[in-house]
């Protein structure tokens, strides 16, 4: 039994819905939590323009009043030729998953948010990413370093791996992030489908177990 995180590290609402899954983590601290990346506008190539950036912003705007956290808008609206690519970060999770199965995912996954979102760092380049993961891995108890997550982040190995996230989010038929549900023996249930909050999710998963024995 476990819980199924379906998101992406560049995806506005997922980074609102940190804060839930992690209060909802605290109230069920012996359930194991697997993330899979989706890959929302993986292998995009178009530079974002301006009637992009301010979609953008309008999106933020509504995920910074449901979730209060920071975002740094200004990093956004000044950088020029910035493509809106998401696989890297998706691949940056990946990296960490293979390189030590047992860290705390979660904490690698929200690092590479929140320097995107708070700290305005393009987190498409695979020198920043490098920093940010290893870093959040070593605050998590597993000593690795920039070079060597850069290196693993670039091999066949985790390009494949991180396809094939993308790859299982399609089979599970979902389109949209956050997605979170139980896996119980075979059978998964559904509880959330974008954002939601902590005690929701707490209550419709404590309805399921009982449901489940």
């Amino acid at each position: 039994m476990n819980l199924i995180y379906i998101a992406d590290p560049m995806c506005s609402w997922c980074y609102g819905f940190g804060k839930e899954l992690s209060a909802l983590m605290k109230d069920f601290p012996d359930m194991p939590l697997r993330i899979v990346v989706g890959g929302l506008r993986a292998g995009n190539t178009k530079v974002m323009d301006e009637a992009m950036k301010t979609y953008m912003l309008s999106h933020w705007t509504r995920v910074a009043a449901a979730s209060g956290l920071p975002f740094h808008r200004e990093a956004l609206s000044a950088r020029q030729g910035f493509v809106y690519d998401t696989e890297p970060a998706c691949r940056a999770v990946v990296t960490a998953r293979l390189l030590a199965p047992e860290v705390e995912l979660l904490r690698v996954f929200r690092a590479i948010q929140h320097a995107f979102y708070a700290e305005g760092m393009d987190v498409t380049r695979g020198d920043l990413l490098a920093q940010v993961a290893s870093a959040a891995m070593t605050e998590a108890g597993f000593l690795t370093d920039p070079s060597r997550f850069l290196a693993a982040w670039k091999s066949e190995i985790t390009i494949t791996e991180t396809r094939a996230d993308f790859d299982q989010t399609k089979a599970w038929g979902i389109a949209g992030f956050p997605a979170l549900m139980l896996q119980k023996d075979e059978k998964f249930y559904p509880l959330a489908s974008g954002y939601t909050h902590a005690d929701t999710l707490a209550a419709d998963l404590r309805g399921i177990l009982e449901q489940s024995h």
